[in-house]
């Protein structure tokens, strides 16, 4: 019974006419614009990284309640399409916005987290996720804290996933990691932190053992 009420939750943030599309297309799909509900949900995670953390949920959603209703996926469809056009602008998006391009790299793991075909993750969204995360990897990114801390965040969310999809392009970016933390040009003690926690995270086996967790939480918290 939670589900729902966390789901009503997360749009509290949007005008009443805006709550009032969403709300619909979560109930009755076909009688709304599915593309123009997801030009809404992805225009929202881009200013809003509260909700961009969980818009991925609404999306699958109204994914399966567009499908069970009429067995369509025109939302499904909006939704790549724009995330690939914001993909494709990545680079002017983080010069024009710190926050809307930490914003974005939240929403399109969160996606990839929720949506499934065929209880797989969708091989679509492997590379741009990846290709997200390889960005905040690079120097200029490791000395910004927001992009090391949006970084060690989704590894820690969809690291594990990625790594099954294509292992190959995880020992990449772990090198670029790595120099990172060995090369700490302009990294913050929080960063370099946050970097080492990552690196033993994943060669726990993407868990975190308790004198991890007590180690780096103590240190964060103080």
């Amino acid at each position: 019974m939670g589900e729902p009420g966390r789901e009503e939750y997360k749009i509290q943030s949007f005008d009443g006419e805006t709550q009032q599309l969403l709300k619909t297309a979560l109930k009755d799909p076909g009688t709304v614009d599915l593309e123009k509900v997801a030009n809404v949900i992805v225009d929202h995670s881009l200013q809003d990284c509260v909700f961009s953390k969980e818009a991925g949920r609404m999306c699958h959603a109204i994914i399966q309640a567009e499908s069970k209703q009429a067995g369509q996926s025109v939302f499904r469809r909006g939704l790549l399409n724009r995330l690939q056009q914001e993909y494709q602008a990545r680079e002017q998006l983080r010069a024009r916005s710190r926050q809307g391009w930490v914003c974005y790299v939240t929403f399109i793991c969160n996606v990839f987290d929720y949506l499934r075909v065929n209880n797989m993750p969708m091989m679509a969204l492997v590379n741009p996720v990846y290709d997200c995360l390889f960005r905040l990897a690079q120097p200029d990114s490791l000395s910004k804290e927001e992009e090391v801390d949006c970084l060690v965040l989704q590894l820690h969310r969809v690291g594990e996933q990625l790594e099954k999809m294509n292992g190959q392009r995880m020992d990449e970016l772990f090198v670029l990691i790595r120099d990172g933390f060995l090369l700490p040009v302009g990294l913050s003690s929080l960063a370099q932190l946050l970097l080492l926690e990552i690196i033993e995270f994943r060669a726990a086996g993407w868990k975190t053992t308790l004198a991890a967790h007590k180690y780096y939480y103590s240190e964060v918290s103080d």
